[in-house]
């Protein structure tokens, strides 16, 4: 879909439907008023009225915030789609709302109709939004950066739902390839035998039953004399059947949302790439199948990690922190950064503690926690942080190897977890390391704010944001 900006009166642009914003007081003195009243507009939050022999939509919007011109778009541009109009036009509503809008507009006509043998079809071409200053370089340049960063969003919305048979871990690879290739990146991609070379044991041992080999992908963006190196690290588990200690029934559908993480780290170079920004960014994938088999690793295994740290496995359905585990090894080892944060759908606790559009935040760095808030909260993503406490590490204490995989009793699981992480995190980046369980904001099979139906690119507006702000600032 085309969205552009261009200096003219609303008036004056020839487009099939015009779209308008209106608060319950700007209702009272509206030119339609009465006829809107007959078809029972109150101008209540997200309610929407048509008025198709006059071209017209109206929305309700109880305040003009970001948040709710980002959602109410979102809902107005999925109603408009199912409607026969080629072009719809609307005013800025005021330049500091201009950002929501357009991302309202992108993440709002995301559809999931890959497998449909017949998508719905829209003839919803284009979306204009008329400004009168000509000179505003500054509303261009934003809006090419918003539309960057929101098409990357879809991008891994995509990826993630990819089926399982579909998005393989060698499907990962070459999905990877391709983005090197058609961004310019360097990509480097390790099979079994390299894993092997590399002592990822535990990484090995997730993916040993499947017949889909696991692979471990290295993004690289490397701009002249950046300010900052950043290393991203994304879980990327094709999908998890729980391995041994198997899931439920229900509990297996829609485990191909588990590569969320891996695929947010895919789509955040991409746009860093697009955006040509200043700094130099790694992204690592542990591309992994977990199934069962034969040879498929057990509760009681005692793993060796790329760091050397040994694991007691006591449930392998807690797979994607073993993946972590190594792939944080190895990119720590292969690159010097000056921060590492990783991103995973690791615990349902997560979901218990935030509920599930949350994303949590964990980290030893307060301050660095709170410059994610920021940007969360900037970003229009949602997310808190779970505190780390020394007590709760206690209850991944191994009597017989250097950690287990799974806490003692069945409280924190998300902290515990993060702390489980925290083993393969060396000294000197503790305090530059943050740990995203995206568990809950990463899918979802009702529609909610600007997501549709599956993945939400969950991870990725809040990470340019905070990354747009390092390069403008130089640190954090």
């Amino acid at each position: 879909m085309n969205v552009k900006l261009v200096n003219q009166s609303l008036a004056s642009i020839d487009a099939d439907l015009t779209l308008e914003f209106i608060t319950p007081q700007q209702f009272i003195n509206h030119p339609q008023k009465e006829i809107l009243r007959m078809a029972g507009f109150k101008a209540e939050q997200e309610q929407f009225c048509t008025l198709h022999e006059q071209r017209l939509m109206v929305c309700g919007m109880s305040e003009m915030s970001d948040e709710l011109f980002r959602s109410t778009m979102a809902k107005a541009i999925t109603s408009i789609m199912s409607y026969g109009y080629k072009s719809l036009k609307l005013s800025l509503c005021g330049e500091s709302h201009f950002k929501a809008l357009v991302e309202g507009v992108v993440l709002g006509s995301h559809r999931c109709d890959e497998y449909k043998s017949e998508p719905k079809p829209t003839t919803l071409k284009e979306v204009i939004f008329s400004h009168d200053d000509s000179d505003n370089k500054d509303l261009h340049k934003l809006l090419n950066q918003t539309l960057i960063i929101a098409k990357a969003t879809n991008y891994v919305r995509n990826l993630v739902n990819q089926t399982p048979y579909d998005m393989t871990p060698q499907g990962v690879a070459v999905t990877a390839e391709s983005l090197a290739k058609s961004n310019n990146l360097k990509c480097t991609i390790l099979d079994v035998n390299g894993l092997q070379e590399e002592k990822m044991e535990a990484m090995i041992a997730v993916g040993r039953a499947s017949i889909n080999p696991p692979r471990l992908i290295h993004l690289s963006y490397k701009p002249k004399n950046p300010k900052k190196v950043i290393t991203l690290v994304g879980k990327g588990l094709t999908y998890d059947s729980g391995g041994l200690s198997l899931k439920a029934a229900a509990s297996m559908v829609t485990m191909k949302m588990d590569k969320a993480g891996g695929c947010a780290v895919m789509g955040i170079i991409k746009a860093v790439s697009e955006l040509g920004l200043d700094i130099e960014v790694h992204a690592f994938v542990g591309a992994v199948e977990n199934m069962i088999g034969g040879n498929a690793y057990k509760p009681d295994d005692i793993l060796r990690a790329k760091n050397g740290k040994t694991i007691e496995v006591r449930n392998t359905d807690a797979e994607g922190r073993l993946v972590l585990a190594d792939v944080l090894g190895y990119a720590q080892e292969k690159v010097k950064s000056d921060y590492i944060f990783d991103y995973a759908t690791l615990t349902g606790a997560c979901m218990v503690a935030l509920g599930p559009y949350t994303t949590g935040v964990m980290g030893h760095n307060e301050e660095l926690k709170q410059s994610w808030i920021s940007a969360s909260e900037a970003s229009g993503e949602y997310s808190g942080i779970l505190p780390f406490n020394r007590h709760l590490k206690k209850l991944i204490k191994s009597e017989i190897a250097d950690v287990c995989n799974v806490s003692s009793k069945p409280y924190g699981g998300a902290i515990t977890a993060a702390l489980f992480l925290d083993n393969f995190i060396d000294e000197d980046m503790k305090q530059k390391w943050i740990h995203f369980d995206i568990a809950g904001s990463a899918y979802t099979e009702s529609a909610w704010d600007v997501h549709t139906y599956g993945g939400t690119g969950a991870g990725v507006r809040m990470t340019l944001e905070w990354l747009l702000k390092l390069c403008k600032e130089g640190q954090y």
